[in-house]
């Protein structure tokens, strides 16, 4: 089973009609989808792989090696236990944001300029999306993008974070984890993975299933806060990150999520529809603040996320 690859060129055309069908099976059936002739050059994303990479080993890989993951793993070798390093990843992560631009990586050449370019025709990407997943579900064009705002005149409110990871190769990966099955806590998310090193899966039906790597494609999947704007047609899905043997693995995720202040709630198109009984309120999640559901889900990550839904409406 292979996740579904989507040519995102024909979302103009003739073929419009079917690319938005497939579009809409996988945010319903799937909640993960690959996309390739996206519209981001070849050139920069070579680049990207390269500075990143050169980052890492240059600037990152020295203080991994002493990190607490590789500590604990240790440790548990060397004990000759049975178990499993809990509570870590064998992740090497850090965010680069427009508000911390000042904290970039600076001893690579070419990083910061490259990354910057990469984030710019990230985020377009994500509001194309974003758009066509308004066209799918009936909405006006721009709901989806309107609410992460949070209704403020600022068109840079919603949140747009790239989190760049290396999961180095790892001796022994049936004692740790890459990163924790988890689903996302925002909206959209875009994914630019190794092509080579695999790991990456996703939960299928109640089967672990491989995202295949695809040269230079962008991994697209949904995170909670489309899952309550769709009142539940589009799931958050869990996907986690093996520790592999061999390989040093790339992976760049960008966020595009609500503003902190940004009130989210099923978007009343898809409720009114749905009404069997005038009393009846069938708006399957709460109405929220997204700050406050972020502090939820900071302390419940690897958790269920129904209780967090739960717990968000309590607040």
């Amino acid at each position: 089973m292979a996740i579904p690859v989507i040519d995102f060129s024909k979302i103009e055309g003739e073929e419009k009609a079917k690319t938005l069908a497939q579009i809409a099976n996988c945010c319903e059936e799937w909640g993960f989808f690959q996309l390739i002739n996206h519209g981001i050059s070849d050139e920069l994303l070579e680049r990207v792989k390269k500075v990143a990479s050169e980052c890492y080993k240059h600037e990152r890989e020295p203080n991994f090696e002493n990190s607490k993951p590789v500590q604990l793993l240790n440790e548990l070798i060397e004990k000759k236990s049975d178990g499993k390093v809990e509570n870590v990843d064998w992740e090497d992560v850090f965010l680069l944001s427009d508000e911390n631009d000042d904290e970039w990586p600076s001893k690579t050449l070419g990083f910061k300029q490259t990354m910057k370019e990469y984030r710019v025709e990230l985020k377009k990407l994500a509001i194309k999306v974003m758009e066509v997943m308004d066209e799918n579900l009936g909405l006006p064009k721009g709901y989806i993008n309107n609410a992460f705002q949070g209704g403020e005149d600022d068109e840079d409110a919603a949140f747009f974070g790239t989190k760049v990871s290396h999961y180095p190769p790892c001796p022994h990966p049936d004692k740790v984890n890459g990163l924790r099955a988890h689903t996302d806590a925002g909206g959209v998310i875009l994914l630019f993975q190794d092509d080579e090193v695999s790991g990456l899966q996703i939960l299928k039906d109640g089967v672990w299933i491989d995202v295949q790597p695809i040269k230079n494609a962008i991994v697209i999947n949904t995170g909670d806060q489309i899952e309550v704007l769709s009142n539940g047609r589009y799931k958050s899905v869990w996907h986690r990150v093996l520790a592999m043997p061999d390989g040093n693995r790339r992976s760049i995720a960008s966020f595009y999520n609500p503003s902190y202040k940004a009130t989210i709630e099923p978007a009343p198109g898809l409720v009114v529809g749905e009404v069997e009984k005038e009393e009846e309120n069938s708006a399957k999640y709460p109405k929220f603040v997204f700050g406050k559901y972020m502090s939820v889900y900071a302390e419940q990550k690897f958790l269920p996320k129904e209780p967090r839904f739960q717990a968000v409406n309590a607040m």
